[in-house]
């Protein structure tokens, strides 16, 4: 597999395309990360009440520090970093506990410390990670990390369907203006993934978010009256919003960086697979402990400079695949663009202006795409009766104190702050399950459905 990766490649790992092909390159993987990195913020600052001003200023941030976290790992700095053109962004896994944390603390800029102070204080634990690899492979298995991507993608759908109705406390909330443009929006996606065009297909989310964006506006849904009242440069300020800390509310957050972990661990194979780079022996293991560690590194960089946790995004692999182009040169080129775009307070401004029924258009399609690559993280190992009762007990679990969260209303406060989140509850499940049952039960694996 690895043979046929390298026949594709028309531009090698430590080639160094002409500036123009780079930038035209580099400008494709744009299109594919760009929503990715935007999004969690966005979903993040309705339930949290976050002004204009605030939201612009975290997506600046999310931008510049994903252009730092992407030149951290194509530069590979001493161990810390792939070498690949692997390139970071803010972690979808994080919303659900992240939200559910600052809202702990009344949500607003106490809301924001308290989740920044979880991001640096769990970052660490990728870091130590990374020098074990090996090790988490046998305790963290297919049906433990997908149980855990099909809770993070389940528990997100009632935000999407929140924000397609028109968000939280809307006046208009549920009305047939905002249905109907959250319905567009998600035929716009599916239509477009639905085209023989691979450009369509790669640029579906944008297109999507683009096309609603102006029937928006020709709506009069789309004020951008507040643009005026930005800053004209984003100024990165450590710990601007200060940090604060809580042990109940940091598990949800240990357990998905352990997560990650092993995420980041395939998505760093695969790019090495496609960029025809070797997918064993000791280099590509020190690739990966590398790519991990700069995992942790870049969260805690996130942590300090009012982000959330960076990691490696899958989605740049396929735009490897279709343009042949693996240099990591072209990562810089990335990284640069990433930053020029944060430091312009004007663009989160602009996309934050963004209503609701839209931005829930594409984050619905996104979240039920994240709980199907959970199905298929599960089906990818063997399915067996052990391995189903893995499953049923932890979706049945996690997704049970979210629907009845009443259910821990007998239990310490501290317990109902811990095991309120699907993620932690249903995660937990699966790994102790995992850890306990005995493999060898004599029961051959099933074909799943």
């Amino acid at each position: 597999m690895a043979e046929q990766a390298k026949i594709d490649v028309i531009y090698g790992l430590n080639d160094r395309p002409p500036p123009g092909e780079a930038a035209v390159a580099a400008l494709q993987h744009l299109l594919a990360i760009f929503v990715g990195i935007i999004t969690p913020t966005l979903v993040l600052a309705g339930p949290m009440g976050l002004d204009t001003k605030t939201t612009s200023y975290l997506v600046s941030m999310a931008l510049m520090v994903s252009g730092v976290a992407t030149f951290i790992q194509v530069k590979k700095i001493g161990p810390i970093g792939s070498g690949l053109l692997s390139i970071q962004g803010t972690s979808f896994a994080f919303i659900g506990p992240m939200i559910a944390a600052g809202l702990a603390v009344g949500g607003g800029e106490a809301g924001l410390a308290m989740i920044f102070g979880l991001v640096l204080a769990g970052a660490p634990i990728e870091m130590i990670l990374s020098r074990f690899i090996h090790l988490a492979k046998n305790i963290i298995t297919p049906v433990v990390t997908g149980t855990v991507v099909m809770l993070i993608g389940l528990s997100l759908i009632r935000v999407g369907m929140t924000d397609v109705a028109g968000g939280a406390g809307a006046e208009d909330f549920g009305s047939l203006r905002n249905v109907a443009l959250g319905g567009l929006v998600i035929a716009t996606v599916v239509l477009l993934n639905l085209s023989k065009n691979k450009f369509l297909r790669m640029g579906s989310i944008v297109i999507a978010l683009g096309v609603g964006y102006v029937v928006a506006a020709f709506m009069g849904m789309v004020d951008l009256g507040g643009l005026g009242d930005l800053p004209k440069v984003s100024v990165p300020v450590p710990f601007k919003f200060g940090l604060d800390f809580d042990l109940a509310l940091f598990i949800p957050f240990a357990l998905l960086y352990l997560i990650t972990t092993i995420e980041s661990t395939g998505d760093l194979t695969a790019t090495s697979m496609v960029s025809g780079e070797p997918i064993e022996g000791e280099l590509y293991i020190q690739r990966i402990k590398g790519g991990v560690l700069g995992d942790g590194v870049n969260s805690a960089i996130a942590g300090t400079f009012n982000t959330f946790p960076n990691t490696t995004f899958s989605q740049n692999n396929g735009v490897i695949q279709l343009t042949g182009v693996a240099s990591r040169y072209v990562g810089l080129f990335i990284a640069g663009f990433l930053a020029l775009m944060g430091l312009f307070p004007i663009v989160g401004g602009f996309i934050n202006a963004m209503p609701r029924p839209v931005l829930g258009g594409v984050t619905l399609v996104m979240f039920g795409t994240v709980a199907a690559a959970g199905i298929k993280i599960v089906a990818s190992g063997d399915i067996g009766r052990r391995e189903m009762l893995i499953l049923a007990v932890s979706l049945g679990l996690g997704l049970g104190v979210q629907l009845v969260p009443d259910v821990l209303i007998a239990m310490p406060e501290t317990i109902q702050t811990i095991f309120s989140s699907p993620i932690t509850t249903g995660g937990l499940t699966a790994l102790f399950m995992n850890i306990i049952i005995p493999r060898d039960t004599g029961i051959p694996p099933v074909d799943p459905i």
